[in-house]
């Protein structure tokens, strides 16, 4: 929300508008701003990556650990879509009920930030709908990392293909690097 991002902003030390400032505040009479904040204006030393279903499922079957000063978001459903590819696996043969469950309980430690807000719904639908799309699965990543990121970062061919354009790309060892 703004309220929070507006009082990180201050808190962090970094340059701030006048509208920002306790006596901005007071001047105008107003309270703490509800704008969104630019990615410009918020200076944090840590980097935002959207990760996909897929791609958590590879972190954590490889056993990546993502630097600290790398944060993941994701949209609410990543879990349940990760626990479906699982089951998938499962039912395929290509894994067993008990390592799918021990990926499970690894990939639900793993932290991230989940978004799942009127404003990427509503991005979502609009990235779908331009781009002529049957689902607006693939544009819930896509409108997270247009709201909330720095980049993409994917193991889905077929979805990095779809974001080139929209959203900028990394690389997956991004996320174990500083």
């Amino acid at each position: 929300s703004g309220l929070f991002r507006s009082r990180m902003l201050i808190s962090s030390g970094c340059p701030k508008r006048a509208s920002e400032t306790r006596a901005g505040r007071r001047k105008r009479g107003r309270g703490w701003p509800t704008h969104r904040l630019t990615r410009s204006l918020y200076c944090s030393p840590v980097a935002r990556y959207v990760i996909d279903a897929p791609t958590l499922l590879d972190l954590v079957a490889n056993h990546v650990d993502v630097h600290p000063s790398n944060q993941l978001v994701a949209p609410n459903r990543i879990r349940s879509e990760a626990l479906s590819l699982l089951l998938a696996a499962v039912n395929q043969g290509d894994i067993t009920e008990g390592l799918a469950l021990q990926q499970h309980e690894r990939l639900t430690e793993i932290k991230m930030r989940l978004l799942g807000d009127r404003v990427s719904r509503r991005t979502a639908w609009r990235i779908a709908r331009e781009h002529g799309w049957e689902t607006i699965f693939d544009a819930e990543y896509l409108a997270v990392c247009t709201l909330q990121a720095d980049a993409l970062i994917t193991i889905d061919r077929e979805l990095a293909l779809k974001a080139e354009g929209i959203v900028p790309l990394a690389p997956l060892d991004a996320l174990s690097s500083d």
